[in-house]
Order: C-alpha cells, then structure tokens, then sequence
C-alpha cells in the first residue's frame, strides 16, 4: 500500500432509544465515545441528558460526511413508525409506511 494513501475516516449515523422511549438520531466519528457521552450526560443542554439511559438501536457507516448528514437529516424527517421499522429490520413495514404517508401518517 502506498504511503499517499490517507486512512479513510469513518461517520456514524445512529439511532438511541431513551429511558423514555423516544428516539434519539445523532451523526458522530466515534461511535463508542458518543454513547458513553449520552449516557455519562456530559451536556446538560443535550436532549438525552434527561432520559438517561440511552441504548443503541440502529447504526450506519459513511465515508462521506456529506452523505452521512443527508442520512441524519432524513431519518430525523421519518415517523416513529418508520424508524422503528428500520431498527427491527422489518422492510415490508418500511416500504408500507414510506408509500403510504397520508394514510397512516407521521406520528405513532
């Protein structure tokens, strides 16, 4: 391997469940030091510092922060419905739900 070629950095976008059920979507470069950060409640202004603790759901990788922050902001557009049926690996639901908006809606 050459000595030009650089490492690739990896970008995590992430979905925690919450003490209180909600869903977390977060994007990070250090999967493992973030969820030890939502947990300890480093920042009190955080949103999961209050619902402490947290658990890890669903994770993805990226290699283009770019794509990762399309991905974060995506996922925070979704339902609840939807983002649970992409934790529980449930495609059918995943489809059903993207394709039939008006009919089962956002909340739930």
């Amino acid at each position: 391997m050459s000595k030009d070629i650089k490492a690739l950095k990896i970008y995590y976008v992430y979905i925690l469940e919450c003490s209180d059920a909600s869903y977390y979507i977060g994007i990070t470069s250090n999967l493992s030091k973030r969820l030890y950060e939502h947990n300890r409640g480093v920042d009190i202004s955080s949103y999961t510092y209050s619902r402490k603790p947290v658990q890890l759901k669903w994770y993805a990788e990226f290699t283009d922060v770019n794509l990762a922050i399309e991905k974060e902001k995506q996922l925070k557009g979704w339902s609840r419905r939807k983002k649970k049926a992409l934790i529980d690996k449930d495609w059918e639901k995943l489809i059903q739900f993207s394709k039939n908006y008006t009919e089962f809606g956002k909340g739930g």
